[in-house]
């Protein structure tokens, strides 16, 4: 009897722990879900101030000069990817970094890497917690929407698949990464990871210098091909 009592307590004291644990986990799990949901819901509010202050290049931006590098990044970035980045894609490229004051190269690689050197606009990535990423830039549905919002243009999913459209929407965001951060590591990090991603990359490695951002910046250094400014 005493040992039926014993077995009993044990068997007690086993579901309440594994009750406690499992509640835990559950509690846990809410509260990163709430800190990540805060965290995108700041940094929607954050891009619409930066795009509210960002100062654009207006007028004068395209003359001979410019108009030349930009057709030689095009032609360059066309040799490079052996035809796949089309060269209207790469004008394009040109003027929209241009604009926005974001290293063209950067975002090459970026979309290099993203498609895993394919440059296919049509691609769809493979399903994750978050849903799966569409595109040449890989944005997901939960995050291209405010983007485009915040930057002025329209959304539809199917737009995703649209290079320029995907082209736009990578320099905008990146442009805004790098602005908050100040550098590549992080803003290409938090690119791939998003901003919760790189807080937890962070603080599990005590850097932001993922394989991700040091392959893109890397392979963006070994262009030869003098910027827009000349510099």
């Amino acid at each position: 009897m005493k040992k039926k009592w014993q077995l009993s307590l044990v068997i007690v004291f086993a579901m309440t722990t594994c009750i406690l644990y499992i509640y835990q986990m559950q509690l846990k799990e809410k509260v990163e879900t709430y800190r990540e949901e805060l965290m995108i819901k700041n940094e929607m509010e954050e891009l619409e101030h930066h795009l509210a202050n960002k100062s654009f290049v207006e007028e004068g931006w395209l003359d001979y000069t410019t108009w030349e590098a930009s057709n030689e990044l095009a032609e360059m970035l066309y040799e490079d990817s052996e035809g796949a980045f089309e060269k209207e894609w790469g004008w394009f490229l040109a003027g929209i970094s241009q604009q926005y004051g974001v290293d063209p190269l950067i975002v090459y690689e970026l979309l290099r890497t993203e498609t895993g050197g394919t440059f296919d606009p049509t691609l769809v990535g493979p399903e994750t917690q978050y849903g799966r990423a569409y595109g040449m830039a890989q944005f997901m549905h939960n995050t291209a929407p405010w983007i485009a919002e915040k930057a002025g243009l329209p959304y539809e999913d199917d737009l995703l698949f649209d290079p320029v459209y995907s082209i736009q929407l990578a320099v905008v965001y990146l442009d805004f990464l790098y602005d908050k951060y100040e550098d590549w590591d992080h803003a290409l990090t938090a690119y791939h990871r998003g901003m919760y991603g790189l807080e937890k990359y962070i603080e599990e490695n005590g850097n932001a210098e993922s394989w991700y951002a040091v392959e893109i910046q890397e392979n963006a250094e070994n262009y030869d091909w003098v910027a827009f400014t000349g510099e």
